[in-house]
């Protein structure tokens, strides 16, 4: 990068550039580690010799702070160590459909849709809404947002599968305990520059009034987008945004994102390695139970993490399943 003509190719700079940030976001905590290691061990020699009790304490204690830096430095670099595949650093779409169990399934759904929101705004990511579909009473029958951050795609995928709910139902006027389904989609954004080859006489294009909030303009003219892909059968829609020609782009930065990972499923020879086996949103086929009454608990049944701290997974707390299931899935 210091040589006089590296700027004469703009696009091997940039690539030179980013390939720098990507080692240098290995290179630089893995040192920080190694310095405090280092800084330990001279309090430790230090300590060896101290006969002031006070001042021992004080040095045992910043001891374990620096060690306890150092754990969190490590436990960082192994997490990046688990999102190391092709995709797994790209933004992604998550989306989330209504499953058996009616209007409950239709607030379940709504339920899940602020708990990744609030997951999102917790580890300082963005998000935009793409598609909303409210349901008939309350909750949503669907929606899909765009998570933007830092291995996005990496981290959310293990969100991908079917969710249940537990809890004596809001809407039943007998106070009886329900159960309800929902299920989570997760497809990677893909980058401009890569090519996917999607022909216009493939498409079919419907547009729509948007349901739901969002003013005059939207609710009265055909903004929404529905685009169909008809050779592979994949749907898209978009809603969210007052311009038709937004809400088109949006759909076809989904639909690229959905092609490209059925590119990559054939390339493994199988479906499920990318997406996900496609399975009925109901009983038997949950990735994760959350039970409000009659106790209260969080269970993934892929790694058997449990939490009984409801409320604190509702309000986004949910690293720790993710963490446990990339440990021991490791690259999907």
């Amino acid at each position: 990068m210091e040589e006089s003509s590296f700027w004469d190719d703009q696009t091997s700079a940039k690539e030179c550039i980013e390939e720098a940030k990507d080692l240098k976001s290995w290179l630089t905590p893995y040192e920080d580690a190694d310095k405090r290691i280092k800084e330990a061990d001279k309090l430790i020699e230090e300590a060896g010799s101290v006969e002031d009790e006070e001042f021992l304490q004080e040095l045992e204690s910043e001891i374990e702070h620096e060690l306890s830096r150092v754990s969190k430095d490590v436990e960082a670099l192994e997490v990046r160590k688990m999102l190391s595949s092709e995709l797994d650093k790209n933004d992604c779409f998550l989306s989330i459909n209504a499953g058996a169990g009616g209007v409950e399934a239709c607030d379940w759904a709504n339920m899940l849709l602020r708990m990744y929101q609030r997951w999102v705004s917790r580890r300082g990511w963005k998000y935009e809404l793409v598609d909303l579909l409210d349901g008939e009473v309350a909750g949503i029958r669907n929606c899909t947002i765009r998570i933007i951050g830092p291995f996005a795609y990496g981290w959310a995928k293990a969100e991908k599968g079917i969710h249940r709910l537990v809890r004596i139902s809001p809407f039943d006027s007998n106070a009886r305990r329900h159960t309800s389904f929902a299920a989570v989609d997760v497809s990677p954004e893909i980058a401009d520059d890569v090519v996917i080859d999607i022909r216009s006489e493939d498409l079919r294009v419907d547009t729509f009034r948007a349901s739901g909030a969002g003013g005059q303009h939207v609710n009265k003219t055909d903004s929404a987008v529905r685009i169909t892909h008809i050779p592979t059968g994949v749907i898209v829609t978009s809603q969210a945004q007052r311009s038709q020609i937004k809400n088109r782009e949006y759909c076809m930065k989904l639909l690229r994102s959905k092609l490209y990972e059925l590119e990559l499923a054939k390339r493994k020879d199988t479906l499920t390695s990318i997406a996900g086996e496609k399975k009925e949103i109901g009983w038997g086929q949950q990735i994760r139970s959350y039970v409000f009454q009659p106790y209260t608990l969080v269970k993934d049944h892929r790694t058997s993490v449990e939490r009984g701290n409801v409320e604190a997974v509702m309000d986004g707390d949910i690293d720790p399943f993710i963490l446990a299931y990339l440990k021991e899935f490791g690259e999907v």
